[in-house]
Order: structure tokens, then C-alpha cells, then sequence
């Protein structure tokens, strides 16, 4: 479909555009799926409507969408049982009686710590950070758009300034299918240029210590602070109260360990997945299996330590289980959707569109800043990072070789590139995660993240068109 390249671009472009626009996500990503599925089916509505059915099911054919879904929905049972134990409610006070979070400051500084130290997978991090802040920014008047944005702006960037997971493992293997002599040293030289990556976590930090806010996001905090209103009043959180709203039952005594156990199981178990799918190569493992393993991990082992302390029967514990996992449908369904407008997009050819725009632009000095803006566009119009990399990083390897510039510095503008899509693109499952292990509405943290987002992406813009003059 060459005549129709430019096209492609558009069902992407327009389900993001309308969902921030009328904040009916569910049917813009819809509105989206059935556009792209149309012009598949030369323009023709009644066949685009039949392919944007049989789009959502074959979500469900790739195991790695199906094994993130299922995450999710776990997610939201351990969340309920980790709060109906008392162990939330433990952790809270242990933290508060230990004088660590006396202020709204350090609350946040914790968040970010948090999430700068658990690099083994983004939505491991975002899971970890939103189940241990989200109580404590609650108490404190602290918005959910910003626990979202701290979830976000940390575990993304952190999972590839430190690739030692999955995404690391991925983006070598694409360099060694360039033929690429040593692609671990062209990884780990190429991150001291990521400079979005850097600009992301520094905002963070710089916005916390500060305690500056701009744009929609101090709107949120005004609101926050000053009527104690975490959520704006139109917000639909992805997480229901049947995930997070639970409160502990009665005669059962706050106790952190029995939040602290279940959490540390599953950020143990993650790089044991890794090790066990990459047959004792934890660079070659599976992250979506390592993820599903380490939750349900976690999930029985909350169950065995309740059962043992005498806390809940199994028959109670299953229910909560039950009841928490119905919290997450929502989420679970614009992951569905998400996963299938993606799908739409690579079909219709959007990646590969816009980078070939950005291949035939030949002026070396401005070769590194292109890159890197083709990837952002790229990553928030189909919501994945890596998909950017498999599109970009065989157009960054011949044009450094070509040009005679250093490969780890285009490979980190198309790496930020990537990063800033999946960080902050409303059909990204990043994104929604963050949303998701926050309880925030979803475009309530997409409009507050984006001016965020693209000021460390206009720093990082700077910095490489600065590069492509000086290297």
C-alpha cells in the first residue's frame, strides 16, 4: 500500500488525539482500530468492521500480550490481599513511626527511589512503586497523576540506562543481527548519551526537591493539596476499589511483613524467570513469561503465609483473589485494545513509513537529532518501544557506517527515542501500567505527564543536534 503510506500514520494519530481530546479512551482506541482495519480493507466499512473484531482476538495469539493481560489482572488480586492482611496498612505506619515520611517530600524522594533501584522490568517497578506509595500519597494529599508520573518517569528510563533485563537482551540481539562485533559494548557506550533517559529521571528529582510543579500537573497538585482531592472529580481510575479500595479485616493486626514477603518474592523471582527461559542465560530470557511467573509466585506465597499466620481461610483468600482480579478489567481491556491498534499500525506499515522519511535525510550534522525525533514519532503513535527499535536501529547501523559516525551515539537517539513513545504515549502498555499501579485515570496522567515528557524531550533534541555538529 504505497499510495497509501501517508495514511498509515492516521488511526494511530487519531485514537490518541481523541482520546485526549474527549477522554473516551475505550472508544477512541476502538475508533482507532476500526479506521486502520478499513483502510486495510480498501476503504470498505463493512470488512473493517469484521477485522476490527478478529484484530482483538488475535491479540491473544502472541503469548507475550496474552501473559502481560494476565498480569494485570493478578496484579489486582495480589493488591487486595496485600490490603485485606493489614500489610499496606503496616508498611504505612511502620515507614510514619520510623520518621521517614514526614513530609509530602519525602514521600515522593521515596517513590523515586524506589524506582531508580528495581530494574528487572518496567511493570514489576511500576507495580512495586504504586503498591507501597499509593497509601502513603492518599494520606498525605499527594495526587495520583503525580505518583503515576514518578512510576513512570523512573521505571521506564531505569529499566534501559541499566539493561540488565529484557530489554537489554532485546536490543542486542537487533545489533547482532546488523552484524555488529561487539553489541554489549555498543549498548553499554551507547548510554551515556541517552539523554532523554537522564532528562526524564532528573525532572523527577528536580521537581520533587524542588517542589515545583507547570502545566496540568500543578493543577492536579493544587487540587490535591488544597481540597484533598487525589482524584480530579471526572476520573476513572483503572484500578477499581475492588483492587485497592479494600481495607483490612477486622482482628487482623497491621503487620508490614505481610506486604513487604509477597513484593520481594516477586521482584526475586523475575530474574530467576529470566534465568530459567533463557536456559542459565538471563539476557536470553523471557520477560513476559518472568513477569507472569513472578506474580503468580508472589500470589502463592501471600496465600501461604496468610494461611500460616492464621490470618484468612484459602476459601476467603480466593475470593478476594477473585475480586481483585475483577478490579482490573478495565485496564485488561485497553491493554486489549492497545495491543490491537498496535497490531493495526505495523500492518498498515507506520514505522516503517516515517523512517524511511527520516532515511533519506542526508545533512550528517542533523542525522542524530532525526533519529531521535522519527523514534519519538514512531513509539507514541504505535505505543512500543521496541517495536521503534526493530523499525530504527537497522537504519541507525548503516547510516553510522556510512556517514562515519559513532554508532553508540545514534543508537542512543534512537533508543531515547523509543523510551520517550513507550513513556508517555496513551497506547503504550507502559503507560497504562503506570496508571494502572497508581489507580489514576489514564489520560488524566497522559495530560500531565506530556509536558513532562516533552521537555525532557526538547533538552534531549538540543543535546543530539549539538552532538551531530561537534561529533
Amino acid at each position: 500500500m504505497n499510495e497509501l503510506s501517508w495514511i498509515s500514520i492516521l488511526p494511530p494519530v487519531a485514537a490518541i488525539v481523541l482520546a485526549i481530546r474527549t477522554k473516551q479512551v475505550y472508544i477512541s482506541l476502538l475508533a482507532g482500530i476500526y479506521l486502520g482495519c478499513t483502510i486495510l480493507n480498501g476503504w470498505n466499512p463493512l470488512k473493517g468492521a469484521a477485522a476490527s473484531l478478529d484484530s482483538l482476538l488475535r491479540v491473544f495469539r502472541d503469548s507475550g500480550n496474552t501473559g502481560i493481560i494476565l498480569f494485570c489482572g493478578l496484579v489486582g488480586g495480589l493488591i487486595a490481599l496485600t490490603r485485606v492482611s493489614g500489610g499496606v496498612e503496616g508498611f504505612v505506619e511502620t515507614m510514619s513511626r520510623r520518621g521517614w515520611l514526614k513530609s509530602r517530600r519525602s514521600a515522593q524522594l521515596m517513590s523515586g527511589i524506589i524506582g531508580s533501584m528495581i530494574f528487572v522490568e518496567t511493570s514489576i517497578s511500576c507495580l512495586v512503586v504504586g503498591a507501597v506509595s499509593r497509601p502513603i500519597y492518599d494520606r498525605l494529599n499527594i495526587s495520583r497523576e503525580k505518583l503515576a508520573f514518578i512510576c513512570d518517569s523512573t521505571c521506564a528510563p531505569i529499566n534501559l540506562l541499566i539493561p540488565l533485563n529484557a530489554w537489554g537482551a532485546f536490543i542486542i540481539g537487533l545489533l547482532s543481527k546488523e552484524n555488529i562485533a561487539e553489541p554489549v559494548g555498543v549498548l553499554m557506550e551507547s548510554m551515556v548519551f541517552n539523554f532523554y533517559a537522564f532528562a526524564a529521571v532528573g525532572m523527577v528529582f528536580a521537581l520533587v526537591l524542588t517542589g515545583k510543579d507547570f502545566g496540568p500537573m500543578k493543577k492536579a497538585e493544587r487540587r490535591a493539596r488544597e481540597e484533598g482531592k487525589v482524584l480530579a472529580d471526572h476520573a476513572k481510575p483503572l484500578m477499581t476499589e475492588d483492587a485497592c479500595g479494600m481495607e483490612a479485616s477486622p482482628g487482623i493486626a497491621p503487620r508490614a511483613s505481610n506486604m513487604i514477603v509477597p513484593i520481594a518474592t516477586m521482584i526475586l523471582m523475575m530474574p530467576v524467570g529470566l534465568l530459567v527461559t533463557g536456559k542459565g542465560d538471563i539476557t536470553a530470557g523471557s520477560g513476559t513469561t518472568s513477569v507472569f511467573w513472578s506474580v503468580v509466585s508472589a500470589t502463592v506465597v501471600a496465600v501461604g503465609l496468610y494461611r500460616v499466620r492464621g490470618l484468612m481461610k484459602t476459601d476467603k483468600m480466593m475470593d478476594i483473589i477473585i475480586r481483585g482480579i475483577g478490579g482490573m478489567v478495565p485496564v485488561m481491556i485497553l491493554m486489549m485494545f492497545a495491543f490491537a491498534i498496535g497490531d493495526v499500525a505495523r500492518d498498515l506499515g507506520t514505522g516503517n513509513y516515517v523512517a524511511g522519511l527520516v532515511s533519506r535525510f542526508v545533512i550528517p550534522s542533523a542525522v542524530p537529532v532525526m533519529l531521535f525525533l522519527s523514534s519519538c514519532f514512531i513509539a507514541f503513535s504505535t505505543g512500543t518501544s521496541w517495536g521503534t527499535f526493530a523499525i530504527m536501529i537497522p537504519i541507525a547501523v548503516p547510516i553510522a557506517a556510512s556517514m562515519g559516525m559513532g554508532l553508540p551515539f545514534l543508537l542512543a537517539a534512537v533508543l531515547g527515542g523509543g523510551l520517550f513513545g513507550d513513556h508517555c504515549s496513551p497506547i503504550s502498555d507502559t503507560t497504562l501500567v503506570a496508571s494502572m499501579a497508581s489507580a489514576c485515570d489514564h489520560i488524566d496522567h497522559v495530560r500531565t505527564q506530556l509536558p513532562y515528557a516533552l521537555t525532557a524531550a526538547a533538552i534531549a533534541s538540543v543535546l543530539y543536534l549539538i552532538g551531530g555538529y561537534t561529533a
